[in-house]
């Protein structure tokens, strides 16, 4: 039998969001302009974001959502809501899932959804570090995974998310949560926000940028998979920069820290070059190759005391060139970048609104 605790899910969740009348339920499609297809399909979404929730209130990383599901399938899902070892922000995940559950709850209007998702933000809210950071798997996360990570985006899609409850932007607002939950992201956002700034390095006195990953207790810049080491980061610096200058108002903290950033990443860019990424096949192997037409671009990683681009092999010794390591990880790693570049247009607007006084 397929779906068999699937289709449990779908008849609990239905339950519990049954219309008063039959006149409601008319309503809600009316008002949400969708048709019953549109909404069962929406709800089938849902049932499935649910089913891979785990009772930490998070989700796993890399889960996909569109695969068929068969009774053993279900039954190992139930199983593993229990595990404490796999809840992550890595990968997009559980910020994702919480986006998608807020938008199929303003479709359908089913409490379950809702529930869903407030117990997802419950679970982004307990796993923050007092300090404002949080870390890549929580609660039972093994050695990096404890660390405060910036690495593919993961703090700053929390904040995003944050903020978007906080100030109820588009599906996260509505009567999606209470004031008092509202007022708890709002104060958590703010303690990333901290963290965030904290976090910047400084060289001379000067703010810099960031790295992929801190000590949860120290702050200091730490290792992560024996080739992410301690470095400066411009791929996931970028990302904390953008998410700054969207900040209204900003106070001189805010201002300076964005200065010193887009300024490293002026001094650090890469001209004349552009980053050949392997084939899928592997005939072709990633490599820098000169192009006096190529945009700027950046590495993933700068030395911190010599703020020189490195690349690193699994055993964890960074080189200056990618013909330096094996092709696994010269293939299988993104090692140069143009994702800074789209900053210094957004810069230019900001420095005329908010600090147009600045000479960088």
């Amino acid at each position: 039998m397929r779906y068999l605790l699937l289709a449990f899910v779908i008849l609990s969740c239905a339950f519990q969001a049954v219309p008063k009348s039959k006149d409601d339920a008319a309503r809600r499609i009316v008002s949400s302009g969708k048709d019953s297809t549109e909404l069962a399909e929406y709800r089938q979404q849902g049932n499935v974001l649910m089913l891979y929730q785990r009772n930490t209130g998070g989700w796993p990383k890399n889960i996909d959502t569109s695969k068929p599901l068969d009774e053993s399938d279900v039954a190992q899902l139930q199983i593993d809501k229990e595990r404490q070892d796999d809840s992550t922000i890595d990968n997009d995940a559980t910020t994702t899932q919480l986006q998608q559950l807020a938008k199929i709850y303003q479709q359908t209007g089913d409490s379950c959804y809702k529930e869903s998702f407030i117990k997802g933000l419950e679970y982004l809210l307990e796993g923050q570090y007092p300090n404002g950071g949080w870390p890549q798997v929580w609660p039972n996360g093994k050695g990096y995974q404890k660390s405060i990570t910036y690495n593919d985006d993961a703090m700053v899609n929390v904040l995003v998310l944050l903020r978007g409850v906080a100030y109820r932007y588009g599906v996260l607002g509505g009567d999606l949560v209470s004031d008092s939950i509202r007022q708890r992201c709002e104060v958590a956002f703010w303690k990333g926000i901290d963290c965030v700034l904290e976090t910047q390095i400084v060289v001379n006195g000067r703010p810099t940028i960031w790295c992929q990953q801190y000590d949860r207790e120290t702050l200091v810049p730490t290792f992560a998979r024996s080739y992410e080491l301690p470095a400066f980061s411009p791929r996931e610096s970028a990302r904390i920069v953008q998410l700054l200058m969207e900040m209204p108002d900003p106070d001189e903290k805010i201002r300076n820290s964005i200065h010193g950033a887009m300024k490293w990443m002026a001094d650090h860019q890469i001209n004349g070059y552009r980053y050949q990424k392997a084939n899928k096949e592997r005939t072709i192997h990633a490599k820098l190759v000169s192009d006096a037409t190529a945009g700027p671009l950046w590495a993933r990683y700068y030395d911190l005391q010599t703020e020189q681009p490195f690349v690193c092999d699994r055993d964890g010794i960074p080189r200056p060139n990618l013909e330096d390591i094996g092709l696994e990880r010269r293939d299988g790693y993104l090692w140069y970048d143009t994702r800074p570049k789209r900053l210094f247009k957004q810069y230019e607007s900001w420095k005329e609104k908010y600090d147009s006084a600045q000479d960088e």
